[in-house]
């Protein structure tokens, strides 16, 4: 038999999906699954971007320019400079989701080798982009007991070596949940100027900030402008995880005439998730505030309900909708499958990421799992109640 890809061996398998076949297995059972693996929420999708669908009037579904739709990329520049970033259509390039304008951004920018610094934990699909661009991630650990905060910059300018080209954060972070403060960001600014690196900045969850915090984004700092992308996506800000459609924004010339021969390569992003796109920029202010008050209610719930079971812990996150909580188990991929085979409660079991697979460096993150509170909070009060009668009898104690 001809073999394998030594790619295809390398590339990792999902921590937030590998779980799938025991999730649809429990369900055979009839057992009710609450799905906090992953980050699909229920928030309806704004009714302009619904109608714009709805009333499509095109005989033919056409290809889009390879950037993706002009009057598209002009909306989406006025959006950008609704927020004071100083940018214009064609310092972008329209993508099939935040994923490949993270993949663009690493093959345009890094050789086969090169290495690029992360904070761990991080998206674990960073390291699949990662593999498929033939790049090394280097992470920098942050710990549950500072909240996962920026390590120092003396610890991250340790990691870099002559074949470090980049730095990539999340901000908000997925899995943490961790905002990273203007200063930190400022900070960030310091060590790529220093050492002429690009900082890749996923800004996907931007408009998912609590307690009054607001997002600053990478494309607000002076100085730096060939340094700096920003990856971003419309899966979260409008609940349109399946149109597919995200965002690589720069002022680096030669970065977005590089990215778009690979977009070239796969001649348009989608057509109909770029309709959706555009017309969702016309959401109505009230729906971010709904939906804000609507993650704050579960955010609080989750948290509040998981720092009182015996030997969890659970940091506040400052945004997105995720987090990566400590539990008294030996080992957290061994604990999450268990719960999916063997567990029930009133015919209920709950379905975590292990956070074992958005770490880097080996045996971190083995008794924590990663949370997505995208379920309404009586899914919610549900859900935590079988993780506390779980942990009760689960035989895997740490």
């Amino acid at each position: 038999m001809p073999s394998i890809s030594a790619k295809g061996k390398a590339m990792p398998a999902s921590p937030i999906r590998k779980l799938v076949p025991y999730s649809e297995e429990a369900k055979r059972k009839g057992r009710k699954v609450y799905h906090l693996n992953i980050g699909q929420p229920d928030i309806p999708t704004p009714e302009v971007a619904l109608d714009a669908l709805r009333n499509i009037k095109m005989n033919v579904i056409e290809y889009s320019h390879s950037a993706g739709n002009e009057s598209y990329r002009r909306k989406l520049a006025s959006f950008y400079q609704n927020l004071g970033i100083n940018v214009d259509h064609t310092q972008m390039l329209v993508t099939t989701g935040g994923s490949e304008a993270i993949l663009f951004a690493l093959m345009s920018c890094l050789d086969p080798g090169d290495e690029v610094i992360t904070t761990e934990p991080f998206y674990a699909n960073y390291n699949g982009f990662a593999t498929t661009a033939g790049v090394k991630i280097v992470p920098v650990t942050s710990y549950i007991k500072d909240d996962f905060a920026l390590p120092p910059i003396s610890e991250i300018e340790a990691k870099i070596t002559s074949k470090t080209k980049g730095i990539i954060i999340c901000n908000p972070n997925n899995p943490t949940g961790y905002l990273y403060s203007k200063e930190e960001i400022i900070h960030l600014r310091e060590i790529i100027k220093r050492h002429d690196l690009y900082l890749f900045s996923d800004e996907a969850y931007r408009e998912f900030c609590y307690d009054g915090a607001s997002h600053f984004s990478s494309l607000h700092l002076e100085g730096v402008d060939d340094n700096v992308i920003m990856l971003d996506s419309i899966s979260k800000r409008y609940s349109e995880c399946g149109v597919r459609i995200g965002a690589l924004v720069t002022r680096n010339k030669e970065v977005i005439s590089t990215a778009l021969k690979f977009a070239q390569a796969r001649l348009s992003p989608p057509g109909l998730g770029q309709i959706a796109g555009e017309a969702s920029i016309d959401t109505p202010e009230n729906y971010f505030r709904d939906v804000n008050a609507e993650y704050t209610a579960r955010r609080n719930y989750m948290v509040e309900a998981l720092n009182k079971i015996p030997g969890v812990y659970c940091p506040k996150p400052k945004g997105a909708f995720y987090a990566v909580v400590k539990l008294p188990v030996d080992d957290s991929d061994k604990f999450a499958q268990w719960l999916l085979e063997e567990f029930e409660y009133e015919n209920q079991t709950v379905m975590f990421a292990p956070a074992s697979g958005f770490y880097s460096t080996p045996g971190l993150g083995k008794n924590e799992v990663r949370i997505a509170y995208v379920l309404k909070i009586e899914d919610l009060k549900n859900a935590m109640k079988v993780l506390a009668e779980a942990l009760m009898v689960y035989p895997g104690k740490g």
